[in-house]
């Protein structure tokens, strides 16, 4: 098989000829018919983790079940049935262990970490939501606490005496931004309670964020100066009870803080050292969210060892559960992001898709390029198809 990979002692990545692997116990055989680019994708090839001789890349895949592993050859779960449509995520070259990568020909994966695409969506639409549906779900429901509609256990630590909960996302127009704001929905409808939706994107966005399945209450321009004080207008002056800063990068992390209310919760999706804040200047101390957590194995990951959380993999396995029920129901749990569908299949990743999404701040991203799928991303998802579906 063809897959992409990284020698990270050179940075270099090339499509190579690799044997494909064999489905181990719990585990499914895939054969990959599209992939979405994610900011770490890139940012761990110009900025290697890895300490291996060499990685395959990537994260977020859909495909079809082509074998399933020993032990998995009476089980009754669609996602362990040869033909099965699947979507998941792996870690790729993201971290100093060894972990498998999603851009290739043909991936294994354990059948519970992931889940079954309906036959209304595409695989290519798919290929988008794993990952950034995973860390919002997370971010949401088992950080901030807001009523979780799949989880039983995840106990809502929001105050039942107030009458609106108020929810900041700051820059909803992102992938992680339209997925974050699917939960809170999610929240608001399995738990009845009133939540106010307060998101920072740019004014061209707004109309798109106050539509279904987004449904914003209040939008604001992110390029204000004043844009915190008009977030704290919003909520008549008492502050934001819950924020995500989809973000996480040096101002926006101070400035989304100061919306928040007294005993208000934040959360961010990059660690300190990378997203260059001091959580030492703040009051309320953010909680990091790193999606890692729910593939259930110990992560070297920026200079600090993650160990192994089986009880984030345990809310992993119920999300995607959750998102598998739209294939016998046939109702959409989860909208997948817009799709910027690149040409060129895995050859092109690198020097377009990669081109894109930059090595490092989101806020530094730039392009001289003038072909038209080179524009800049702007609330959708790059993915490039590895082979068409009926093939």
């Amino acid at each position: 098989m063809k897959a992409l990979v990284l020698k990270p002692a050179t940075k270099e990545v090339s499509v190579r000829e690799l044997p494909i692997p064999e489905p181990s116990n719990g585990e499914v055989l895939i054969r990959v018919h599209a992939v979405a680019l994610n900011p770490v994708d890139a940012n761990y090839v110009l900025h290697p983790l890895a300490e291996q001789e060499q990685r395959i890349i990537g994260t977020d895949f859909a495909g079809i079940v082509t074998a399933v592993g020993p032990d998995l050859g009476s089980s009754s779960d669609l996602r362990a049935k040869v033909g099965a449509r699947v979507a998941g995520f792996h870690q790729g070259a993201c971290s100093t262990n060894d972990r498998p990568g999603a851009f290739a020909e043909y991936i294994t994966a354990p059948y519970d970490l992931l889940w079954a695409v309906p036959d209304s969506m595409s695989l290519e639409a798919a290929s988008t939501i794993s990952m950034c549906g995973l860390t919002a779900a997370q971010g949401v429901f088992a950080r901030l606490g807001l009523p979780c509609p799949f989880d039983d256990q995840a106990a809502s630590s929001v105050d039942s005496t107030s009458d609106v909960i108020n929810v900041l996302i700051y820059s909803a127009s992102t992938s992680l931004g339209l997925y974050a704001a699917q939960m809170v929905q999610l929240a608001a409808r399995s738990s009845g309670r009133k939540i106010r939706l307060i998101g920072t994107a740019s004014p061209s966005k707004h109309e798109f964020l106050r539509q279904e399945p987004y449904k914003y209450d209040v939008l604001v321009d992110y390029r204000d100066p004043n844009w915190a004080e008009k977030v704290k207008e919003a909520t008549e002056g008492r502050g934001v009870d819950r924020a995500a800063d989809t973000i996480s990068e040096g101002e926006t992390v101070y400035k989304v803080h100061d919306t928040l209310k007294e005993n208000g919760m934040l959360v961010v999706f990059r660690a300190p050292k990378g997203g260059h804040y001091d959580p030492k200047h703040l009051r309320i101390k953010p909680i990091y969210n790193s999606v890692w957590e729910g593939l259930g194995h110990e992560i070297g990951y920026n200079g600090i060892t993650l160990p192994a959380n089986p009880k984030a993999r345990v809310f992993a396995t119920k999300f995607f559960n959750f998102l598998s029920t739209a294939a016998t129901d046939g109702k959409v749990k989860v909208q997948p992001n817009p799709v910027r569908l690149m040409p060129g299949g895995l050859e092109r990743i690198v020097p377009d898709g990669f081109a894109l999404l930059g090595g490092g701040m989101v806020s530094e991203r730039s392009t001289s390029r003038s072909e038209d799928y080179m524009r800049p991303i702007s609330g959708e998802k790059l993915v490039y198809r590895i082979v068409d579906e009926g093939k």
